[in-house]
């Protein structure tokens, strides 16, 4: 079992930068790839980006490519979604997910799910 928390969240302006978190606790966080995803207002939760378990390979999806990046320190239990040049359509609930599975970008393959945190960015 693994429980997620999500930190990090906030209301910016456009063109800035905000790094949430995400503190794992259980067993064996670092056997697994770990996935961000976000919720905007009235759409469909969506894939942002996957770290492998070992922190070397990330893959992101095309909307935030260049402006996102994800680490992840095993030793801290932790994986870190930091985003630059916001923009409005960046505004979501941010979730964090687990997966044994690496490099997938489906809802289905994750095993463990935070809470969420909050992104809002003002134009």
């Amino acid at each position: 079992q693994v429980q997620l928390v999500e930190s990090g969240g906030g209301l910016v302006q456009a063109g800035a930068s905000l790094r949430l978190s995400c503190a794992a606790s259980g067993r064996s966080f670092s056997s697994y790839a770990m996935a961000w995803f976000r919720q905007a207002p009235g759409k469909e939760r969506e894939f942002v980006g996957v770290i492998s378990w070992n922190g070397v390979s990330a893959y992101y999806v095309a909307s935030v490519k260049g402006r996102f990046t994800i680490t992840r320190d095993n030793a801290k239990n932790t994986v870190y979604l930091q985003m630059n040049n916001l923009k409005p359509e960046d505004t979501a609930v941010y979730y964090c997910a687990a997966s044994g599975l690496e490099g997938r970008i489906e809802e289905t393959d994750y095993d463990y799910w935070g809470q969420g945190t909050q992104v809002t960015v003002s134009s």
